[in-house]
């Protein structure tokens, strides 16, 4: 099988990567700042910061966490912030440090924070205002010590920076009242930062970069441990595949795609700073209009996003009269492509969209496709260079070209292992390091991969994963909830939506009051979209809730 991909790779894409290119996630990061030090790095609000600025800012945010908070090598540093200038340099000034960065998502209920917070141990934590009402409701149950606060445009120019946090938090109440009366400024804390000396941990490549939470099947979510190694060796995985068609030091690549979440962080982020690219970075790309309004004003070469994001702009007007001249690669992750969106994306920018496929527990990268792809081809594309896919039966067994089983990976990307769950991790990762995916799929005779279900429960919301117990625990939560049981439907708007079957103890419970429940303990991509009553829920014979069963009735209801 191995033989079959190798044959088709396209020219200037190699079969390996150089393993010890880089000790370290730093070593990358000091390369680059020092090599594109003058030209932009990051792009936000009209504000730009270029890489001897985030040299600098990094250098002064890991010298005050080192000295100010007296943090040590391996300490957990929470960040939960959008995409705003402040990210990327707490980002690498916590990985200067010798720390291990916890991405949080700033939308988490307190519930899910205060998991996150306690199960990764962090001892400190960004966060951008917007959100500090919700740690304020939990801090007192985490192993927080710290917290460093920032106002959304804080890094703008001084009249700019006023007038956008004025409109903010007074026009446009944006930020909720909170209080935490020893938390520090962010804009402090580089000042002071700056004049600390920051001392350079020894960092090896076995050594924790991130702990990236993922769902888990008990309804918790798992952090994945993810090394520099790991990271390192998944950008330069990336680099191999996309390289031949990307020019260092000139490209613009557009992150409208949360730094939080693992595809943005290591694409977007690692991989473009690794390039020397300028990135865009687009803080609420929700906005579709205000979206397509920031592109006009850039001659953008990369574009990621989900399905759902590419679906948005292709069905906005002022999208196609945008100049496509410069645009030469546009991916798509963290969900399925649909043909319908890939087609219309490629009529109006004449560029590809090239779908790739990954976990968090693999950094996320697994497979792509060719940079010189025809088209949409509804595959997977090829293994990253170094990365290795098996197809195996329920019993193992390693199936041949053509037949349909789980995928199993293997490379220098997958984890270490789930933070604090050997139980977990031995349940994904077999003695030999091989990872399972919990995802169905074959291998064709050109060598690409196929996806055709999921052997998980995983439901895909918009490309992040919301796992079926975590909201069953909610709903079930409701004093009028007898039972409950939760599966993914399909849903044009984000590839799939939740939907809940509820047995409940009175009939004057409705649709709306259990979306309402939910809102307040789950963040908006997890909250059902749709909810039907049952008197009963099909179970095993020792009682377990049939989620299959469910799932086919409801694709029967919906296709007549």
């Amino acid at each position: 099988m191995e033989q079959l991909w190798l044959n088709n790779l396209p020219e200037g894409v190699p079969a390996d990567i150089e393993h010890d290119k880089y000790s370290s996630l730093v070593e990358m990061f000091e390369e680059s700042v020092s090599k594109y030090a003058d030209q932009p790095a990051f792009i936000n609000m009209g504000a730009t910061v270029t890489y001897r600025k985030l040299e600098e800012r990094s250098r002064a945010f890991a010298a005050y966490l080192q000295n100010e908070l007296r943090l040590k090598k391996g300490d957990r540093v929470a960040l939960m912030m959008p995409n705003v200038l402040q990210y990327p340099i707490a980002l690498f000034g916590v990985l200067r440090a010798g720390m291990v960065v916890v991405n949080v998502n700033p939308l988490y209920t307190p519930r899910e924070l205060k998991h996150q917070l306690n199960d990764s141990g962090s001892k400190a934590i960004v966060v951008v205002s917007n959100f500090a009402n919700t740690l304020q409701k939990v801090i007192d149950e985490t192993p927080i010590e710290n917290v460093i606060i920032s106002s959304l445009g804080d890094l703008l120019s001084t009249p700019k920076r006023t007038v956008v946090n004025f409109v903010i938090k007074y026009i446009k109440k944006m930020v909720p009242a909170y209080h935490l009366p020893h938390a520090l400024s962010y804009r402090k804390a580089l000042s002071k930062g700056r004049r600390l000396q920051y001392v350079k941990p020894e960092l090896k490549e076995e050594d924790l970069a991130f702990l990236q939470y993922t769902g888990g099947t008990t309804g918790l979510s798992k952090g994945a441990m993810l090394s520099h190694k790991n990271v390192v060796s998944n950008v330069l995985q990336a680099s191999g595949a996309y390289s031949p068609i990307l020019d260092n030091g000139k490209e613009l690549v557009v992150t409208a795609l949360p730094l939080y979440h693992i595809f943005a962080l290591t694409v977007n982020c690692m991989l473009f700073l690794h390039k020397g690219a300028k990135n865009l970075l687009i803080t609420n790309p929700r906005d579709i209009p205000g979206f397509v309004s920031e592109l006009s004003k850039y001659d953008f070469s990369v574009l990621t996003g989900v399905n759902t994001l590419f679906n948005a702009l292709v069905n906005n007007l002022e999208f196609a009269n945008l100049n496509f001249d410069k645009l030469k690669l546009s991916i798509g992750g963290g969900m399925a492509v649909q043909r319908a969106v890939a087609d219309k994306w490629q009529q109006i920018t004449t560029t590809r969209l090239l779908e790739g496929y990954g976990l968090t527990e693999a950094s996320p990268l697994v497979s792509c496709n060719a940079y010189n792809s025809e088209g949409y081809n509804g595959s997977i594309g090829l293994p990253a260079p170094g990365t290795d896919i098996q197809v195996r039966d329920d019993s193992g067994l390693i199936l041949p070209q053509g037949e349909t089983g789980e995928l199993f990976i293997k490379g220098p990307q997958v984890m270490q292992g789930y933070w604090g769950n050997e139980e977990e991790t031995k349940a994904v990762i077999d003695e030999n390091g091989w990872l399972s995916t919990g995802d169905i799929g074959y291998m064709d005779e050109k060598g690409l991969f196929y996806i055709v279900d999921r052997k998980k429960d995983m439901i895909l919301v918009s490309g992040f994963n919301v796992f079926p117990n975590e909201i069953e625990d909610v709903v079930a939560l409701h004093p009028k909830v007898v039972e409950v049981a939760a599966i993914g439907v399909p849903y044009e708007a984000s590839g799939e939506a939740v939907k809940v079957f509820v047995v409940s103890k009175s009939k004057k419970l409705t649709e709306k009051d259990i979306i309402k429940h939910c809102r307040v303990h789950l963040t908006g991509y997890k909250v059902p979209k749709f909810v039907e009553f049952r008197d009963q829920l099909p179970k095993t014979n020792v009682g377990k809730i049939l989620r299959r069963e469910l799932r086919d009735e409801d694709l029967k209801k919906t296709n007549g």
